[in-house]
């Protein structure tokens, strides 16, 4: 089907975040990403984390756990070089590897205790890979003939490759679609206002966030954690944004998700999963919240692993599996708040 048959893809952002409600805990997480020496110097990844409880709607929460990291990256996503507060054990063996699903697999052997006790540094350092794989998007913000500067840095043979590669990576570029093209991807991937993550009515709803001059990308992420007694059940509320700075001032988005999902408390049964697409960069994209379906009976605290079990490649979306895997932290923030 080509995407002239398609409707546009969703470009409207539900930012700014809801306030805090009474007896939730909230995560937030964001990395920003810099190039302080230039468009081909090393990227910097500033990433913070904040877990925050709620015991009175309106009211100052209480900080349960922060965390905070510098990450040097070469832009073939080396690590250079790291520091984090707090610094885990294991830390500096992270330099030398190159953001993605190895980084991942390293970071869950050695920092086994950050994963199990789903400390907030742990997420947003899991956060690294999937941010360094889009964070260029920030260029073609500044320059708008970006793609065509990036084919001349490559070359023919080696644009070509990386074009390939992108093919069946995910629902939206399925062979076919409209951003695996042989003209290349369409100009119009990202349009929407990303607005503000920051709640003027809730000034203590998001941790201290790193706004800086000049290109710049975003990842920033919300999870609302509430338990309801009285159903027996785990409720929680997220959002999961990319964007990146304009020169005119302001972000724009490329991928946005709302999410929503409810668990049982007591087994931690996925009861249901309601995503919700906000913005997006083509239009056959939003088609992958369906599979997301098949994650409802699976507990919560392995959603990790079926994520990569059940939406892996086209059968689910990068950015919305992203989302999704972060929900595996859940179990143990409902549980700061039983306690």
């Amino acid at each position: 089907m080509h995407s002239t048959t398609l409707p546009r893809p969703p470009r409207s952002t539900a930012n700014p975040a809801p306030a805090r409600v009474a007896g939730s805990v909230r995560r937030t997480t964001s990395i920003d990403v810099s190039w302080p020496d230039g468009v081909e110097g090393q990227r910097l990844f500033i990433g913070a984390a904040r877990d925050l409880w709620t015991p009175v709607a309106g009211e100052d929460g209480l900080t349960l756990a922060e965390a905070r990291f510098e990450v040097r990256m070469t832009e073939d996503k080396a690590i250079t070089a790291i520091t984090a507060e707090p610094a885990p054990e294991g830390l500096q063996r992270l330099v030398g590897a190159r953001a993605g699903g190895h980084l991942r697999m390293l970071l869950r052997e050695v920092m086994p205790d950050l994963a199990a006790r789903a400390h907030p540094l742990y997420l947003v350092l899991d956060d690294l890979s999937g941010t360094a794989l889009v964070s260029a998007f920030a260029w073609s913000q500044w320059y708008p003939d970006w793609a065509e500067r990036l084919r001349q840095r490559l070359g023919e043979e080696q644009h070509a490759q990386l074009m390939a590669q992108r093919v069946n990576v995910c629902w939206g570029l399925q062979e076919g679609n409209s951003g695996v093209q042989p003209g290349g991807v369409p100009k119009d991937v990202a349009s929407a206002d990303a607005g503000d993550v920051r709640n003027p009515l809730d000034p203590q709803g998001w941790h201290e966030l790193s706004d800086r001059d000049g290109a710049g990308f975003r990842r920033a992420r919300r999870i609302d954690v509430t338990r309801d007694e009285a159903a027996g059940v785990i409720r929680i509320d997220s959002a999961f944004q990319d964007s990146a700075t304009r020169p005119e001032g302001g972000r724009v988005a490329i991928h946005e998700y709302n999410l929503r999902a409810v668990a049982d408390i007591a087994t931690l049964e996925v009861l249901s999963i309601e995503p919700e697409a906000r913005i997006l960069p083509f239009s056959e994209c939003p088609g992958a919240i369906h599979n997301t379906q098949r994650l409802v009976g699976r507990n919560l605290g392995e959603i990790r692993e079926e994520v990569l079990a059940q939406l892996r490649g086209p059968e689910g979306c990068t950015h919305l599996n992203d989302a999704l895997r972060a929900l595996a932290d859940v179990p143990e923030l409902a549980a700061r708040i039983a306690s």
